[in-house]
């Protein structure tokens, strides 16, 4: 039985070099020579491609190199669940994750990579304010506790990153590098990942990118009216009016990838049938407030006329024709759906403009109308992105069963969206969310803020407080008026902390005690829980997997992923009990008969003595039961 350490690399998150080199080795096994890469024979087989000349075309800063080597590091930390924090622990496909997302990346690389089929973030932009994450070469996990106030003194300040400094383009960049770098590794190979970005540094970011993903992967740059009216209108005769962003959207798979490769017929499904067919059904009324209100496009078809915050999609022809053509049927709670027919839905394609129209998008204005409908107007949010825009690229984007990731995902809104757009269409998408427990520093923002959205010294915080209850409250307004529609809107919270597996940290002013400490192997102060979610990502397990739990000779097992993995956590195991323990796992894994190879793990210092642990392994083994490891 082998006990795992914290030095094997299999307690650590998987890093990319490995993969690198396997690629490069099935591709050219004649470049390597004892296990190693022999660079001159890999440039003879490159022959015209290697670029060798001293001056290259391409964006170079300072603390580059180190920013790819950030992205090549395994993280050393876990993610530990927080069940209480959840909606629908059980049941739900949806995560929420509290912590630094390079670290948390890096610890889903092994579980998602190649799974994500859209990755939308809006990062912060370069603005003079703080944003830098923590990003510490030495140990990025102990970093982000004492920067956060997890441990230490009460948490630190994140550095700033102001123009005065002289690195103002450098210390975003470096930032942003590494995160790009774990990132692509989660794309599907039809995947995209699309960033939200403004002026300061599209050109930048358009470089890394390409360093990243390929120049000829990009898909588009998409302009985003993101203001109906501008910010600074009182110096117009000064300057130009910024009235707009960018979304800058990249894909995986190399060639000549064009954008209808990647926006092409969505997998729908059609739930409802009638005498003509199967269809489905989709909201035909939208927003009539702020920036969208258009009294015109309320008027009286079929015999309905929207209330004062709805109004009509459609003109008034097309929606008289869609009634008498009897394609309009209406919800339980009274709203208009279409009805779209399965024979009648066959264009492959449609087009999609790089300049998004705002009626479909939504704007900054509107996007702060909707947060403050849902959480009221004291969440001390200045800024966010509408719904409706990370919608549009989620139904362009992505399938309707499809992975999306957001992480930065800031107050939720990719989890509203995500949500809303399943309960439109019927559709299984779930989502990964990940942001940093990040204090919103505005002024006097904490004066009017309310006391439920502030942490516990008075001041308001993306995720531990904001993000969640943003999410939890559109998850139910959504199930409110979509009563029929029985989709997930949970989701599961797990928050970045150090292994649960004990490092060797001497004391050496006392290494009697030290060694005294050591004889456990996991860290006193954590669950079983915590230790099974950790073991979860090192072996590659989704976090969402179905856990069953048996009791076995009195103890508790689990059974993860139908008896891909069991795990007894016990304390202790006598001699007495391990031939019926070894035999009720051998009886429960013959009635779950997995198609792979099942590992069984064990706390190591649960057992009696050597002979104990000998014996249960012996058993499984007899039982061809070969992958018995110990924490």
């Amino acid at each position: 039985m082998k006990k795992l350490t914290a030095e094997d690399m299999e307690t650590k998150s998987t890093g990319l070099v490995a993969g690198n080199i396997e690629c490069l080795k099935s591709i050219f096994p004649e470049a390597f020579t004892e296990g190693k890469i022999d660079f001159e024979v890999l440039k003879q087989l490159l022959g015209s491609s290697v670029d060798e000349r001293e001056e290259k075309y391409g964006l170079n800063w300072h603390g580059k190199r180190r920013a790819r080597q950030l992205a090549l590091t395994p993280s050393t930390g876990t993610l530990r669940p927080c069940p209480e924090e959840s909606v629908d622990w059980n049941m739900t496909q949806n995560l929420m994750i509290e912590g630094d997302n390079l670290e948390v990346l890096k610890l889903l690389r092994k579980s998602y990579a190649g799974e994500v089929k859209l990755i939308y973030i809006d990062p912060p932009y370069n603005t003079g304010k703080d944003f830098v994450y923590p990003d510490n070469f030495q140990d990025n996990v102990k970093n982000y506790l004492e920067l956060t106030g997890q441990v230490g003194e009460g948490g630190r300040k994140l550095s700033s990153n102001t123009e005065a400094s002289g690195r103002f383009h450098t210390d975003w960049l470096n930032m942003m590098y590494p995160r790009l770098q774990v990132a692509r590794n989660l794309l599907h190979q039809d995947g995209a990942i699309l960033v939200s970005i403004g002026d300061d540094e599209l050109s930048n970011l358009l470089s890394a990118m390409n360093d990243v993903f390929g120049e000829e992967n990009q898909i588009a740059i998409f302009v985003w009216k993101s203001r109906a009216k501008p910010t600074n209108a009182g110096d117009a005769k000064y300057r130009a009016q910024k009235v707009a962003e960018y979304v800058v959207a990249y894909g995986k798979k190399p060639g000549d990838q064009t954008l209808l490769n990647v926006i092409s017929a969505k997998e729908r499904s059609y739930p409802k049938q009638d005498e003509e067919g199967k269809y489905r059904t989709t909201t035909i009324l939208t927003s009539n407030r702020g920036t969208f209100r258009r009294e015109t496009m309320r008027f009286e078809s079929g015999g309905y006329k929207p209330d004062d915050n709805y109004r009509w999609k459609a003109g008034k022809g097309v929606i008289d024709d869609l009634f008498a053509r009897k394609r309009i049927e209406f919800n339980e709670d009274g709203t208009p759906l279409e009805k779209k027919y399965e024979q009648e839905e066959t264009d492959p394609l449609y087009p999609v403009y790089t300049f998004m129209d705002p009626d479909l998008t939504g704007t900054a204005e509107s996007g702060k109308t909707e947060i403050n409908e849902l959480l009221g107007n004291q969440h001390g949010v200045d800024t966010v992105k509408p719904v409706e825009l990370i919608r549009y690229f989620v139904s362009t984007f992505a399938n309707s069963s499809d992975l999306i990731v957001d992480f930065f995902a800031g107050t939720g809104t990719t989890g509203h969206a995500v949500a809303e757009l399943n309960a439109e269409d019927g559709g299984s998408r779930r989502f990964i969310l990940v942001q940093l427990p990040q204090v919103l520093d505005a002024d006097n923002k904490d004066q009017r803020t309310s006391a439920l959205f502030c942490d516990s010294i008075g001041k308001p915080r993306l995720f531990s407080e904001i993000t969640k209850e943003r999410v939890r409250r559109a998850a139910k307004k959504i199930k409110d008026e979509n009563s029929m529609f029985a989709g997930d809107f949970g989701f599961r919270v797990f928050k970045l902390d150090s292994s649960n597996i004990r490092a060797w940290e001497p004391d050496r002013g006392d290494i009697p005690k030290t060694l005294q400490e050591s004889v456990e192997h996991l860290k006193t102060d954590r669950s079983e829980a915590d230790i099974l979610f950790e073991l979860l990502l090192k072996l590659g397990l989704d976090l969402t997997v179905p856990v069953e739990e048996k009791k076995i000779a009195g103890k508790a097992v689990q059974s993860i992923g139908a008896g891909t993995l069991f795990v007894c956590l016990s304390n202790k195991i006598s001699s007495k009990e391990v031939e019926p323990l070894a035999l009720g796992i051998v009886a429960w894994h013959k009635q779950l008969a997995p198609a792979g190879e099942t590992s069984i793990v064990f706390r190591d210092s649960a057992f009696a003595d050597d002979v104990a642990k000998t014996n249960l392994t012996a058993i499984l083994q007899q039982h061809g039961l070969e992958n018995v490891r110990s924490l």
